[in-house]
């Protein structure tokens, strides 16, 4: 798996446009999709960032969302679509939790919100990335491109 840096740096394209999506909003924000062994998938609204090269998510701790991301790791996020320029990102990977404080406390730093200990850090690698690039939304079909980590 890919951290955002090494995701940037293999397809920058898609990471730029990524990044702007999920920054349009202002908080950061996208819809993370969750598995657990046989169950249905979960889709919940999350603010993530980008720190150091690195994307994160503060979960609330207690969530169905975190022992699926603790006990399975399998995610998919999307992107809001900004009907500016609607274009959409899709990522697919696997999350890790961060137990280091020292860590925590530098993507804390800069949260949308107060992330207290009712909160779980995790860290998102990147495996795959799909990008549907519209300049307006009278553009149909998109303009696919996609990106897989070795």
């Amino acid at each position: 798996m890919a951290s955002w840096a090494d995701f940037a740096a293999a397809a920058p394209d898609i990471a730029a446009e990524g990044r702007r999506l999920i920054l349009a909003r202002g908080d950061g924000e996208a819809l993370l999709a969750t598995v657990r062994g046989d169950d249905l998938p979960r889709l919940h609204p999350v603010n993530v960032a980008i720190v150091d090269g690195r994307m994160y998510a503060f979960i609330i701790a207690r969530s169905p969302k975190r022992l699926d991301l603790e006990l399975d790791g399998r995610y998919a996020m999307h992107t809001h679509v900004d009907p500016a320029a609607p274009s959409e990102v899709a990522l697919r990977g696997r999350a890790r939790l961060v137990a280091d404080p020292a860590e925590r406390a530098i993507v804390a730093a800069g949260w949308a919100f107060e992330a207290d200990d009712g909160y779980a850090l995790f860290e998102f690698d990147v495996e795959v990335a799909l990008l549907g690039a519209r300049a307006t939304a009278d553009d149909w079909p998109p303009s696919y491109s996609s990106w897989k980590d070795a």
